[in-house]
């Protein structure tokens, strides 16, 4: 199983593990704690874990390498969208260090 990672810097994390949860809740299990701060997506190729840090959201997905392009962009894809106000960056780095997709608004 392959694995990517991004931090997402932002004053609100929790919000924003929450919103992402919530939406992505409609089409696929997902769920979200308020209690621990930490969120899970499950999708057919993969899964992601959401993190709240006090000064960001830590976005995991897992998955086969073949999927990881997807995983990233589905996931990296909506919290952008969700954060245009916060003008929020997700970097994705994979295992070994090697960059992923990366998402901001280009408005």
């Amino acid at each position: 199983m392959s694995r990517s990672e991004a931090r997402v810097a932002t004053d609100r994390p929790a919000r924003y593990g929450k919103q992402l949860a919530a939406h992505m809740g409609r089409k696929i299990e997902a769920e979200w704690s308020e209690e621990t701060g930490r969120g899970r997506l499950v999708f057919p190729a993969g899964t992601a874990t959401l993190v709240a840090e006090p000064d960001a959201l830590l976005l995991t997905v897992e998955g086969a390498a073949e999927s990881l392009p997807g995983l990233e962009d589905v996931v990296g894809r909506h919290l952008v969208r969700f954060g245009t106000r916060d003008e929020l960056v997700v970097e994705w780095r994979r295992d070994g260090g090697e960059p992923g997709l990366v998402h901001r608004n280009e408005e």
